[in-house]
């Protein structure tokens, strides 16, 4: 058991909204790849689109193009199987296919394990990684650092 867990929050754009040909392929794959998540090893939780509510976090709701993703994980090495190491990584390859360019942030985070962070703590996240780049708060696969030590009485 350790102290902490890793917290990923994906935000992406579509080069059409669901339910255009363009990106039928992907949208049709997305109950798949959540199915996957939720029964992958190390996986603990993810957002669920019936669970956001934008309005009660005063933010104007996104264009229909605009995708979200946020999940918690036991490890690192967790979400780095999942994404990497199982059937998602077909869907990874074809991105530039559905995503415009430059269109996507992802940024990953240590929570205190038993803590589902929330929609504006994943938003903040991905400011924070923006504004400073790659740091213990805010990091990427390419750059992570390693989960918080508590100090012990």
């Amino acid at each position: 058991m350790t102290d902490f867990h890793l917290a990923q929050m994906n935000v992406a754009k579509l080069r059409a909204p669901e339910g255009d040909p363009l990106v039928a392929e992907f949208t049709a794959g997305v109950d798949l790849m959540n199915e996957l998540a939720d029964r992958s090893p190390g996986f603990i939780w993810r957002l669920k689109e019936e669970d956001v509510d934008l309005e009660a976090l005063g933010i104007a709701p996104a264009p229909p193009e605009m995708i979200a993703t946020m999940s918690v994980w036991e490890s690192l090495e967790a979400l780095r199987g999942y994404v990497y190491h199982s059937t998602h990584l077909d869907y990874l390859r074809r991105r530039r296919e559905w995503f415009v360019p430059g269109g996507s942030a992802m940024v990953l985070w240590w929570v205190e394990a038993g803590r589902i962070p929330t929609l504006r703590d994943g938003l903040q996240r991905l400011a924070l990684l923006g504004a400073e780049g790659p740091g213990p708060r805010a990091f990427t696969f390419r750059q992570p650092f390693p989960a918080p030590v508590l100090s012990r009485p």
